[in-house]
């Protein structure tokens, strides 16, 4: 065990550069091989699902129970766990939250404080810490394909440890500002469901006329229930008075601009690729609000973007909107299953074309406006939301560092988070 004195403001405190292993920190390895897949069940955590700190079962694998028993055995998550990457990313680390329950998947491992050196819930700051990168560098196994870290190594990192008090202040600090933003995160789902329940009810099921012509009371307010025709069109299957049109009679899909990471330069305009956010660039293409959809490598996101941005060539974004608006194309494009539309062999491929062929419900321009009016209420909501979170979360980095180090001092950073949270 090592001392270190630390410079704290005016104050001088000790602090201790331990191992993980005499910190009392063990380590759980998985179950090497993967379960079969189900269609529901228990989830099955692997590395796509730990992003930015935190575990999102969205597009888990799903196992059965008798499965998640048998893979967690030897490593059953508990609250305040850190599951680490060791393959492809390692080093990257996501916190267990709360009594979530899954397995781990293959290349990941369980960090858990068991002794009386650090803190439980300590332990995810302490895995984010600029000591910890240095300790990933010195013991990272550079390979052909991806780097890796042995599980051997990893109790034999040493850190800069800070006296409990100061742990569980510090712990306290980030998960202040960390569970504001995920505050925000389940606010922003929320607002989108009740947005997507609404598009879905009245342009999917064509709830409002069919309460009409099932003789049933009005749900909505009146300006808004007289816009509805009376009954379903026995032929269409629509709305009467409502026209089947072709896609490109109310949008227009442009191939994406290309951009070549090497001609990238970090600036205020996102990048859209197929699958979302793709880093920043100096420059943009298209002015807010936009909708964009995969057209290579990865087809069926639909992403509504509300600031300058540039589509990159592997999406698809809307370049006209006919008798329509961003927000109602958005939620029209979710409901397209585009993966019928692959018209590529190895690589998914989206063909702009075939999709402008298809016939959908085109309703009243009035109908449209309503919702759109309605939505982008709510959209504006999550978007400073957003943006909100954005700014704890650059907070919380920028104080992580420091806080680790001594080099702020605990009631200097809990003033900057009370006056941000």
């Amino acid at each position: 065990m090592k001392l270190l004195k630390v410079k704290e403001g005016r104050s001088m405190s000790e602090w201790q550069i331990m191992s993980l292993a005499k910190a009392g920190v063990e380590l759980l390895d998985c179950v090497h091989k993967t379960p079969k897949a189900q269609s529901n069940g228990m989830p099955y955590i692997s590395i796509p699902q730990m992003k930015n700190g935190e575990l999102d079962p969205t597009d888990a694998r799903r196992i059965s129970h008798g499965d998640f028993v048998e893979w967690t055995k030897k490593a059953l998550p508990k609250r305040h766990d850190v599951v680490l990457s060791r393959r492809c990313n390692p080093g990257e680390t996501a916190y267990v939250r709360g009594d979530f329950q899954f397995a781990l998947g293959q290349n990941l491992v369980l960090l858990r404080s068991v002794g009386n050196h650090i803190a439980p819930e300590f332990l995810r700051w302490l895995v984010r810490s600029p000591g910890w990168w240095e300790n990933i560098d010195k013991f990272r196994n550079v390979g052909a394909v991806f780097d890796s870290l042995r599980c051997a190594d990893v109790p034999n990192f040493e850190l800069l440890i800070p006296p409990l008090p100061e742990q569980q202040a510090i712990a306290r600090i980030l998960s202040a500002l960390d569970d504001k933003i995920e505050l925000n995160r389940r606010m922003n789902e929320t607002l989108e469901a009740i947005t997507r329940a609404i598009f879905k009810d009245w342009f999917v099921d064509f709830g409002p006329t069919r309460a009409k012509q099932e003789g049933r009371a009005a749900y909505l307010p009146e300006h808004l229930w007289s816009l509805f025709p009376e009954a379903i069109d026995p032929e269409t299957g629509i709305p009467t008075g409502w026209k089947l049109s072709r896609l490109d009679e109310l949008v227009v899909l442009q191939r994406g601009f290309d951009l070549p990471k090497s001609k990238r330069q970090n600036g205020n305009f996102p990048v859209i690729a197929a699958s979302g956010f793709n880093g920043t660039h100096n420059e943009y293409m298209v002015e807010p609000p936009g909708v964009t959809t995969g057209r290579s490598g990865v087809l069926g996101k639909v992403f509504y973007i509300q600031e300058k941005f540039w589509p990159l060539n592997t999406s698809l974004w809307i370049k006209q909107y006919i008798d329509t608006t961003p927000i109602y194309a958005y939620f029209l494009l979710q409901n397209i299953d585009f993966s019928s539309f692959n018209a590529g062999s190895a690589v998914p491929t989206l063909n702009r074309n075939h999709i402008h062929n298809l016939f959908v419900p085109k309703p009243n321009i009035e109908i449209i406006r309503e919702f759109s009016s309605l939505a982008e209420n709510l959209f504006n909501l999550q978007y400073r939301n957003s943006k909100s979170s954005d700014d704890l979360a650059d907070l919380r980095d920028r104080l992580l560092p420091k806080l680790m180090s001594g080099e702020i001092r605990v009631k200097d950073a809990e003033k900057l988070v009370e006056e941000a949270v």
